[in-house]
């Protein structure tokens, strides 16, 4: 079975925090002299990547105007301000990953567009040299979505970060894009996102729809939100499985081990965590249906193994993605069985219970209903304090009638490709592609690359 070391590296584009940087981290709004003008300040060639501009954004750290504070942004940007079809904002993931420290990678992948475009990406807030930190949650979680961290470390990072972390929701990081966008003189944006990214594009869409040229939805995550039960990911493991065995010629049914492994020993929540963090790795899993066949059997040491190496190697620093940025997001955004982060924690256990009773065979298979209730994200939600929340667009507004690109990979779990046909409803005459054999950010892939280039060169 192939390493899971290449995990972090494909997550960020093999991205390294270069030894000796310092890196700032402060969990709250950082003290800094208001921009006047609302440009983008201090530009100057970038450290270590001089043939490109970098400057700082400052934002207020609530758009409201009721609380003060502010934020700074590091944004990179090419050098051709004048490019004929405007600015290519590229969005990253998570929540919680950065945008600088990809910035030279997605130039190279993306440099048969820079003679019509050019590229801006910055570091949403509360992300890369300035990450919101809470260690404990760091050291739990790492760069997965679904590890369950501990209780303590929850409490931990929801008190570093205090009554702000209501501050670090996508609404304000939407917010935040539009300064962006008027410190460069854009009028329109033309908005690449991958995973979480989709997501902001979507948003940003939905709230400024006259300043959107173009939308690239890579790996989507539907404007809806996510499902804090993945009840689309668990059903799609089984049809992942299968195509990855095909593909791979093994000989036995993974989906059928996998759900026989589940009853036997209860692990369908660490199971999914390490199935979605491999995919980085190896998109056709390769080994993987052999351990689930061992472990149906009763022979589950391999597996065990499998998911230990996994969880290791999914560790992370906030700097390349915050788990404290991460939880503050999902939490602020996101749709729970108890409701949303206004609700009383004291209920929350027992609404999630519910839930889990409720749950049948079919919505979970080859899972169970435990694991729909005890992934890590749903967890820290349930035990985060209680907090105003942004409002939401409604379910049904579309997206506006620009040119959109959705892009998807068929061993893709992280964001399984049904959400991009779910997505593509609130689109007008979206263009579809589903490239074969791909995982999560089919950008990295050269068919993902390809067409992009097709989409965006007119």
């Amino acid at each position: 079975m192939t390493s899971t070391r290449g995990r972090i590296a494909a997550l960020l584009g093999a991205v390294a925090v270069v030894a000796g940087t310092t890196l700032a981290a402060p969990a709250v709004a950082a003290p800094a002299a208001p921009d006047r003008h609302g440009g983008i300040t201090g530009q100057a060639p970038c450290q270590g990547m001089p043939e490109y501009t970098c400057g700082t954004l400052t934002v207020p750290l609530d758009h409201s105007g009721a609380v003060p504070g502010t934020l700074q942004l590091d944004v990179a940007m090419t050098g051709n301000a004048d490019a004929p079809e405007g600015d290519l904002l590229f969005l990253t993931g998570g929540p919680g990953q950065p945008g600088l420290p990809l910035f030279q990678r997605i130039a190279t992948r993306l440099a048969p567009l820079l003679k019509d475009y050019r590229l801006v990406m910055y570091d949403q807030r509360g992300t890369g040299q300035r990450a919101l930190q809470c260690p404990g949650l760091q050291e739990d979680m790492g760069s997965s979505d679904l590890t369950p961290p501990r209780k303590q470390s929850i409490a931990d990072c929801a008190a570093a970060l205090g009554p702000n972390a209501r501050f670090y929701s996508t609404a304000d990081t939407v917010a935040d894009m539009d300064r962006l966008r008027q410190a460069l003189g854009a009028h329109r944006l033309t908005i690449d996102g991958v995973s979480y990214g989709s997501f902001v594009a979507e948003r940003y869409a939905l709230a400024h729809p006259a300043h959107v040229a173009g939308l690239v939805l890579d790996s989507v995550v539907p404007q809806q939100g996510y499902d804090p039960l993945d009840l689309v990911a668990l059903p799609a493991t089984a049809r992942v499985l299968r195509a990855a065995c095909q593909a791979t010629g093994c000989t036995t049914d993974p989906a059928a081990d996998l759900a026989a492994t589940v009853r036997k020993y209860g692990n369908g929540a660490q199971i999914l965590d390490a199935l979605t963090s491999y995919e980085f790795a190896d998109p056709n899993y390769g080994g993987v249906p052999e351990v689930l066949h061992e472990a149906a059997a009763g022979k589950p040491e391999k597996l065990q193994a499998f998911i230990a190496d996994v969880h290791t190697n999914d560790a992370a620093p906030a700097e390349l993605l915050s788990q404290g940025l991460h939880a503050a997001t999902l939490c602020a955004d996101g749709h729970y069985p108890w409701g949303t982060s206004d609700t009383p924690v004291a209920g929350r256990a027992a609404a999630l219970e519910r839930t889990r009773q409720a749950l049948t065979a079919e919505q979970t298979w080859p899972y169970d209903a435990a694991t729909a209730t005890g992934l890590g994200s749903l967890l820290v939600c349930q035990d985060w304090p209680r907090e105003p929340v942004p409002p939401t667009p409604p379910a049904h507004r579309k997206l506006p009638d620009v040119p959109v690109l959705l892009l998807g990979g068929d061993r893709d779990l992280s964001t399984p490709y049904e959400w991009l046909y779910q997505q593509a409803k609130s689109a007008h005459d979206p263009k579809i592609v589903i490239v074969p054999g791909a995982a999560h950010s089919v950008q990295r892939t050269t068919a993902g690359q390809q067409a992009v280039y097709d989409f965006l060169l007119k």
